[in-house]
């Protein structure tokens, strides 16, 4: 989807550049290198998701919107994966979207809520490339509060 709006961003940069060429050129070389850096910024910003997904860590969630912005809940403040939802109620309610335009596959609840600055964040959603293998592996953590934790073998 963003990339959707990278094609419409550089259409409707193409018209304005055009126009305002024929108004004054060096105005229309300022608009074009302003327009190709926030271009460039867009494409590395789309790129940055596929380096900043959703993590399950030990200590909670990691929750980012690619290089933009990050949330890390911890354990305790995740109340469970919600299955019937909508964006409406969850904006009003107080939501954390990574998914940005597009719609959201996967909400989680928190219970107590989080603060992210000023704001009382108690769903997050995101739209991720494999929700079921998202759910399994949280339901695994929540089921095996400690992976890392190893049983110690005594020997007689």
């Amino acid at each position: 989807m963003l990339w959707v709006l990278l094609g419409l961003m550089i259409v409707e940069t193409s018209v304005v550049h055009l126009l305002a060429a024929l108004w004054s050129p060096r105005a229309a070389l300022i608009l074009s290198l302003l327009s190709l850096v926030t271009i460039g910024w867009f494409i590395l910003f789309i790129r940055s998701f596929r380096h900043h997904p959703v993590r399950i860590t030990p200590e909670g969630l990691v929750w980012p919107v690619g290089t933009l912005r990050s949330l890390s809940i911890p354990w305790p403040q995740v109340a469970g994966v919600c299955d019937d939802w909508t964006l409406a109620d969850l904006k009003a309610a107080g939501l954390f979207n990574g998914a940005l335009i597009a719609h959201p596959n996967i909400v989680i609840a928190l219970d107590p809520p989080a603060q992210a600055g000023r704001r009382t964040i108690r769903y997050l959603a995101h739209r991720l490339d494999d929700p079921t293998a998202f759910i399994a592996a949280f339901g695994l953590r929540r089921l095996h509060p400690d992976p890392f934790a190893s049983s110690v073998s005594r020997s007689g």
